[in-house]
């Protein structure tokens, strides 16, 4: 039986042979399976309650299937897994109503928008940090609400994206995405929308001008004498989604 897990392996093995197109089409398979399934061994079905949010694996699939389509220059792909993705990202606000994770959807529905080359983003990301500060009143536990597995999905599509812009490294981190005060857990949060206006779509047109986009960054190692990279001879490694490829370039490591 396919999973999840096997798809985003497909797509990741696309994006090591460049082949962006097909890791856009791996990458909405793996997202199809998410939404269906999001935690398959609990029977936890996308549209029940759920404070951690694990439904959110699937929207962040679905923005790295456009953020592909766009490098590959599929655009009008692209575009239509912006429209799915804003879809199901509002379908969703119906089931995860906690007012934190509601706008950590209006989030997804900006990056959405980016990733697909739709218009009205920056608009979008205004409405997400809005929501985050009129939610703040609700969040008890800033630090809790910050990790879970929906506010985990959505930083991920720009943290990859910014990887291929900074020789594979972290470009994106915890500290760029919030706020500084968690004590104040409004404008903590939107300061996740607030960044990401200034600055993921800018990162993604490089993407695009470059026409590649890095693998996610996974299991990491610097100077590993067993590997190098055929492409820029780099002995840095990234293991992600079973996959031993370049820290650098995502090309894929051969054993010396």
């Amino acid at each position: 039986m396919t999973t999840t897990d096997d798809r985003v392996a497909a797509g990741v093995t696309a994006l090591a042979e460049r082949a962006e197109e097909r890791a856009g089409d791996e990458f909405t398979r793996a997202a199809w399976l998410s939404l269906a399934e999001p935690r398959p061994a609990e029977e936890l079905s996308p549209f029940d309650p759920d404070d951690r949010g694990w439904v959110g694996e699937g929207l962040r699939w679905l923005v790295a299937a456009a953020a592909a389509y766009r490098v590959a220059g599929r655009d009008a792909r692209a575009s239509r897994r912006g429209v799915e993705g804003i879809a199901v990202a509002r379908d969703l606000q119906s089931s995860l109503d906690g007012p934190a994770q509601s706008a950590c959807l209006d989030e997804f529905v900006a990056d959405f928008r980016v990733a697909a080359g739709m218009n009205d983003a920056e608009a979008a990301y205004r409405d997400a940090a809005d929501a985050y500060r009129d939610a703040g009143a609700a969040v008890d536990d800033t630090h809790r609400v910050a990790t879970s597995p929906l506010f985990r999905a959505a930083a991920e599509p720009i943290e990859q994206v910014a990887r291929g812009t900074a020789n594979g490294e972290l470009a994106v981190n915890w500290e760029d995405l919030h706020g500084t005060d968690p004590s104040d857990p409004g404008a903590f949060l939107a300061h996740r929308a607030t960044y990401k206006r200034q600055r993921f779509p800018s990162l993604l047109a490089r993407a695009v001008d470059a026409g590649r986009l890095a693998a996610p960054r996974g299991t990491t190692e610097y100077g590993n004498d067993t590997y190098r990279c055929p492409d820029c001879a780099s002995t840095d490694v990234n293991w992600t989604a079973g996959r031993t490829l370049c820290l650098r370039c995502s090309a894929p490591m051969e054993r010396r």
